[in-house]
Order: structure tokens, then C-alpha cells, then sequence
């Protein structure tokens, strides 16, 4: 078995993150759109079970943090669903800005280049490292045209007042429709999956 990389994220600067409650504190934009995520977004009973199961296990999930930054769509419909996660398991979540924390980001890019967001990482209860999770769910990149035709007129110079007003507001309710909610399930089930997978 491969030895894995010391990682720069020890216990103690683990238990230096914020909560759920103090990045809400902490964060000077998009508190309403991390709110409706939040309350928008609900655990199946079953789902619920099986991540507690999870955490119950000698090797399960006892701990996760989250790098995000809170202007970053994604991360306001991702860190709200982590934590619902977090609450109905019984794990330890901790989130850090990924700005202030480029060391962190550094062992998480995607494709080994890209800083998204938000980055997930699951430990167990020694503070070994089970898995990680970036960005979004597969459905939503399957699915990302449909956003991308409501924000490409935005990006038009010709575009009026009233026309933009227009598209920002599709933009939002796109934000509280069922693809977007369909999103928030899926990081569910994909992080599910990806712990049941590791910790058999």
C-alpha cells in the first residue's frame, strides 16, 4: 500500500476551521442564497441511516472539511447540503476559505491545476484521510447547459436595463427550480457512494 502524503491539514488545524454557524458569521456576501440552500434541502431517511451507519464504523467519516469561498455558486448550494450531512451523522464539519488557505487548496485541484470549489474532505476519527469531493455532482455537469443559456445574454453589451433585469431573475428562480434541487440531491448520493466505496 502506497504511504499517503503527509497533508497540511493536522488536527489542530483542522479544529482551527469555523463551523457551519461562524462561516455564516463570518462571510460578507450571499448569506440569503446559503440560507435557502440550506433550508430548501433535506435528508431522505434513508440517507440519513446510511451516513450514520458510516460514521458508526471504526473507519468511517468522523470529521470533514470544506474549502469554499462564499461568492462561488457552487459552493453556496454545496456547503449548506455538507452540512445537513454533517448534522443528521454526526460529523464534524469545518469550513476554511479557500484564500486564506492556498496550502489546502493546493493538495485538492482538480485535474491537478484547477483551485474549484467547494472541496471536500472526509477523515476518520485518527485524522487519516478517506476521500474527497470536488465542485458538483456529475448530474450538474451533465446538466450545466441549461444554466449556461439563462447567463450567456448577460454577458451581452447590448444588453438593456430591463433585459438584464429579466435574466438575473430567471437566473434565481433557476436557483429554486428542480434542476438546481436535483443538484443538491445528487452531491448526496455521489458522496454516499464514494464513502460506502472507501470504507468497506
Amino acid at each position: 500500500m502506497t504511504q499517503q502524503k503527509e497533508s497540511v491539514v493536522t488536527p489542530e488545524r483542522f479544529a482551527s476551521g469555523m463551523t457551519y454557524e461562524e462561516w455564516m458569521q463570518k462571510i460578507d456576501r450571499n448569506q440569503k442564497q446559503f440560507e435557502e440552500n440550506y433550508e430548501e434541502m433535506s435528508i431522505s431517511e434513508e440517507d440519513a441511516q446510511a451516513l450514520k451507519k458510516l460514521v458508526q464504523q471504526p473507519n468511517g467519516p468522523a470529521y470533514c472539511l470544506v474549502l469554499g469561498e462564499a461568492w462561488c455558486p457552487d459552493v453556496f448550494r454545496g456547503l449548506p447540503v455538507i452540512q445537513r450531512m454533517a448534522e443528521v451523522s454526526g460529523m464534524e464539519l469545518r469550513a476554511f476559505l479557500r484564500d486564506e488557505n492556498t496550502d489546502i487548496m493546493a493538495e485538492y485541484l482538480k485535474g491537478g491545476e484547477h483551485e474549484s470549489i467547494p472541496a471536500v474532505v472526509f477523515y476518520d476519527r485518527n485524522h487519516n484521510e478517506i476521500a474527497h469531493w470536488i465542485e458538483r455532482p456529475a448530474k450538474a455537469n451533465e446538466e450545466l447547459p441549461e444554466l449556461a443559456k439563462l447567463t450567456a445574454p448577460l454577458r451581452n453589451a447590448d444588453i438593456t436595463p430591463e433585459e438584464r433585469k429579466q435574466h438575473i431573475q430567471a437566473y434565481v428562480d433557476f436557483q429554486h427550480g428542480s434542476t438546481w434541487a436535483g443538484w443538491r440531491d445528487a452531491t448526496v448520493t455521489e458522496i454516499r457512494e464514494l464513502l460506502e466505496e472507501r470504507c468497506r
